[in-house]
């Protein structure tokens, strides 16, 4: 990936020629979270890690808080679009899916309504 100035207000950017487009966005690395063990990982992709800020740019979607930051870590929408989010209060556990985009849905056209079983179709 070639790189290129920066776009505000973002840091990372890179020409979009020799990074191909795929069903779950740029072909670019995985970001992983690893949360409380190796078992629970949260996988970012491109289409969660990138932005595309002109036709022949994107840019790495994640900001420096600064100095001063009044969060250590802050996910934002693009992190989120497309993956499922799921609090369950009552065990105080939150649980979360990698993006749907994988599995060829999305949130735009999920099916929320759980089956006979509990579990939701796709």
């Amino acid at each position: 990936m070639t790189r290129v100035p920066s776009v505000k207000p973002f840091g990372a950017c890179y020409r979009t020629e020799n990074v191909p487009g795929t069903r779950v966005g740029y072909a670019v690395p995985d970001i992983q979270l690893v949360l409380h063990s190796n078992d629970v990982v949260w996988r970012i992709n491109g289409a969660n890690s990138m932005v595309t800020v002109r036709r022949d740019v994107i840019c790495l979607g994640f900001l420096d808080g600064g100095v001063n930051a009044r969060t250590s870590v802050v996910i934002g929408g693009l992190q989120l679009e497309d993956n499922l989010i799921e609090f369950d209060l009552a065990s105080n556990r939150l649980g979360f899916s990698s993006t749907l985009l994988g599995l060829r849905t999305n949130c735009a056209n999920f099916n929320f309504a759980p089956t006979a079983s509990g579990r939701y179709v796709m």
